[in-house]
């Protein structure tokens, strides 16, 4: 089982060796690079040739990059400006296109597989300008990926837009047949059925994003934490589908320490890998 853990927990800080450590300690084989550049400027190859130091010197490896969602004016803060790839406005579309390319570009200082892209906010509409805007837009993208060795995975976000089945549906309609899936449990249980969910998109899966809640708010909480079923789930996909989970910052509560807080949650994050090694060997 590949053993993979988004730097997304780590989101609100700056990437460093320490925390790249911290996801070797808690037995993780690879990471999930989340781009915000307030937590790793991944535009800078100097930054990129860091990384990749890092994650030899603790044997992981990159396994996928989660493309920028937001525009970041500044290092230490995302803008709360969204980059959509599907917004039927021509030049903010290309300032995000744009963006995930310079994304993309870390490949030459530190190889990776995936990457995970949204293709709508959660109050976008599905009308046909937004799915036609998306179109030009991974056109672009997957040509551009596919020639560094990257495959893009669209991943199913809460919303009305990029449900599994309009996103299976959309890339069949458009023939885009480098670009495949990546399966959110977490925002799939916030629409209500997850085995239909998965059922619908099984056969364009190629990673993950695993986490948990109580069906109310996108928590991304450790599994085991909320209501999704893991037992069922996880035999349901497809075999060797990689393991990623993307959890949030932990909350410090009262009288604790975010170090604790961190201890805590990456103690969590090894306990689940092993139980769903443990899940995934009764077949």
């Amino acid at each position: 089982m590949q053993r993979i853990l988004s730097t997304y927990v780590f989101v609100n800080r700056k990437l460093t060796a320490a925390l790249i450590g911290e996801a070797a300690r808690a037995e993780a084989n690879a990471i999930e690079l989340f781009c915000s550049r307030g937590h790793f400027d991944y535009r800078s190859a100097e930054d990129g040739r860091e990384l990749a130091s890092w994650l030899s010197g603790n044997n992981l490896t990159l396994y996928s990059i989660h493309s920028p969602t937001h525009r970041d004016f500044h290092l230490s803060r995302e803008s709360g400006a969204p980059l959509s790839i599907s917004d039927p406005e021509r030049l903010r579309r290309q300032e995000a296109v744009d963006e995930i390319k310079r994304a993309l570009d870390l490949v030459e200082q530190v190889p990776f597989r995936y990457c995970v892209q949204h293709v709508a906010g959660l109050r976008d509409v599905a009308d046909e300008r937004r799915w036609d805007a998306a179109f030009s837009s991974l056109e672009n993208l997957s040509l551009f990926a596919r020639h560094r060795g990257v495959t893009l995975a669209l991943e199913n976000t809460p919303g009305e837009m990029a449900t599994p089945s309009n996103l299976k549906h959309f890339l069949e309609r458009t023939r885009l047949t480098s670009v495949k899936l990546c399966f959110d449990a977490g925002h799939a249980n916030l629409e209500g059925d997850i085995p239909s969910a998965l059922e619908t998109s099984r056969d364009l899966i190629v990673t993950t994003h695993l986490h948990d809640n109580r069906g109310e708010r996108d928590d991304h909480l450790l599994p085991y934490e909320g209501t999704i079923d893991w037992s069922a789930i996880l035999p349901a996909l497809p075999p060797g589908t990689p393991i990623v989970l993307e959890l949030k910052e932990p909350a410090v509560a009262a009288g604790s320490s975010d170090v604790q807080a961190f201890a805590e949650t990456l103690n969590g994050v090894r306990t689940v890998f092993d139980k769903f090694e443990e899940e995934l060997a009764k077949g």
